[in-house]
């Protein structure tokens, strides 16, 4: 499907938001007008009061930066406020009740709750039983709001995304599993070049590959060949990374020589932070290529996005 083709209406029949398998390329196309539009507004400096008198709360089981700070400055922009939730695993482990907890911060005039580190498990309780829009930032299984950020970000600088080549390189983590679902389903051609081991979870695997098909390779030159957009991301973000993960991540990393390999108007993206050295060389992410500060803008507009077409 083209999303040039669609006439959105800015209207979602869901309630909650936790991982892109459950949307369909049309409901993803709806973020992605939200967040053109809502960009647009915010260049033109217009005031978009779509959260007047809501607060969104944030319910964060680990550490953020560039997400925290963009959920918090996108609801004061759109005329709301945002409250963090104080969280510690101790409080569920001494008996704190999902459903308690959930019916009475609604009752707070909460009009949204973003959760981020929390497993899966966990979600579906609280899915299950909130009349509040759950909206997940990130944890193990998937990131949806780095995804629909990184997606609109292509469809900002190639105006397209159906056709357009995707090489994804390195090890996949929840963030790349969420952006390679999401890009199949919008109709992009994905190549995913990983070592053995540090591949894509089948899971997330089936959930793409209901919309479309993946070309997984061990080479990441034939991964990258005439890619459109050569994407990798962070090996050690919460976590050290080993000597025997550093040896076989090595081959992979994006340096000149890879990205040569690519169209001569290739796109380089990382959701950041990057390990310069690591997963990519200084030369390429802060090269012309280079498109990590935009993909770090749109999470703003994004998160947008999903507070006006979700948030009560």
């Amino acid at each position: 499907m083209d999303i040039n083709r669609y006439s959105p209406s800015y209207i979602l029949s869901k309630k909650h938001l936790i991982g892109l398998s459950d949307y369909s390329t049309e409901e993803i196309f709806e973020f992605l007008y939200a967040t053109k539009a809502l960009k647009r507004k915010f260049e033109a400096h217009e005031e978009t009061n779509i959260l007047h008198g809501t607060t969104i709360a944030m319910l964060f089981a680990d550490t953020s930066l560039r997400t925290r700070s963009a959920i918090e400055i996108g609801a004061h922009q759109l005329g709301g406020s945002c409250v963090d939730l104080p969280y510690n695993d101790k409080d569920m482990r001494a008996g704190e009740n999902v459903k308690d907890l959930v019916n009475v911060i609604s009752r707070y005039g909460v009009g949204a709750l973003v959760t981020r580190g929390i497993n899966k498990k966990l979600l579906k309780e609280f899915t299950a039983i909130s009349s509040m829009p759950i909206i997940n930032s990130n944890n193990d299984d998937c990131a949806p709001i780095q995804a629909i950020s990184d997606l609109f970000t292509i469809w900002e600088k190639k105006g397209e995304l159906a056709g357009v080549k995707l090489a994804v390189v390195g090890k996949v983590t929840s963030v790349t599993s969420s952006f390679i679902i999401g890009a199949v389903k919008c109709g992009m051609d994905v190549s995913v070049a990983t070592p053995p081991r540090y591949g894509m979870k089948r899971e997330n695997v089936e959930a793409a590959e209901q919309t479309g098909k993946i070309y997984f390779t061990d080479n990441p030159t034939e991964a990258a060949r005439d890619a459109d957009v050569v994407y990798t991301n962070a090996y050690r973000y919460h976590t050290p990374i080993s000597d025997e993960e550093k040896e076989a991540l090595a081959p992979y990393r994006v340096d000149v020589g890879l990205m040569s390999y690519s169209m001569h108007n290739s796109l380089f993206m990382h959701p950041l932070p990057a390990s310069r050295g690591l997963e990519v060389t200084a030369d390429v992410i802060d090269g012309k290529h280079s498109i990590v500060y935009d993909q770090g803008e749109n999470r703003l507009h994004a998160v947008k996005a999903m507070f006006t077409l979700l948030a009560k």
